[in-house]
């Protein structure tokens, strides 16, 4: 096996853990999500993200260490993404934010493989597809899809390029519903609950990094 797969491949289950820790705990809880939550589903969900989706990056950005590095602190982010939207339904801008500069800065230097030359593609997916899912949503008011997830997709353009993010876009919003109609169908929700879609789409933007060729 791979040794610096295996390494960041525990270092990725330990970093789950501790994002679903500090989840509990940051940012600011309120009433329905009230913090210093005990180790749960979610626990699992995160540690085991972390460590397959850490494990699998040397692999697949073998022999180019600038995309190893990047790609793996945007890594960190959406683990740490992962944990606050499953505990709290929130992606803090700390998160999402810095993101969206240093992918633009990536791609349009041409050196992310995942780009190549096509960072004006990956710029129209930055801006286009977080549109087409959030504005048919306003009227509606706040519901599974907030800005949060709209300035995911704007980093996730700009870091994955046009083709490869809208697959991940699709895949995460396959996933989920999928997901969300086996909840339905188990009754462990209602019509009108509250499922966030941010884990999905960060689910997606690693299956389209890690997996999609």
């Amino acid at each position: 096996m791979n040794p610096l797969a295996l390494a960041l491949g525990v270092g990725g289950f330990a970093l789950g853990l501790a994002a679903d820790r500090l989840a509990t705990r940051w940012p600011e809880h309120d009433e329905e999500h009230p913090a210093g939550r005990a180790m749960d589903w979610r626990t699992a969900v995160c540690a085991l993200v972390g460590a397959i989706g850490f494990g699998l990056l040397p692999i697949r950005f073998a022999g180019d260490p600038l995309a190893l590095v990047v790609f793996g602190a945007w890594f960190v982010a959406m683990t740490v993404g992962l944990a606050t939207d499953l505990d709290q339904r929130l992606l803090p801008n700390i998160v999402t934010l810095p993101v969206i500069p240093v992918a633009l800065v990536y791609a349009v230097s041409g050196l992310d493989p995942l780009v190549g030359r096509s960072f004006l593609l990956a710029i129209l997916a930055a801006v286009l597809i977080p549109a087409v899912l959030y504005l048919p949503s306003i009227p509606f008011g706040a519901g599974a899809f907030g800005l949060g997830d709209v300035k995911f997709l704007a980093g996730m353009g700009l870091m994955l390029g046009g083709d490869r993010a809208l697959a991940g876009t699709v895949v995460g919003l396959l996933l989920g519903g999928v997901v969300l109609l086996a909840l339905l169908a188990t009754r462990r929700i209602g019509r009108r609950s509250y499922v966030p879609l941010g884990p999905f789409l960060i689910l997606g933007a690693m299956w389209a990094v890690l997996i999609r060729v």
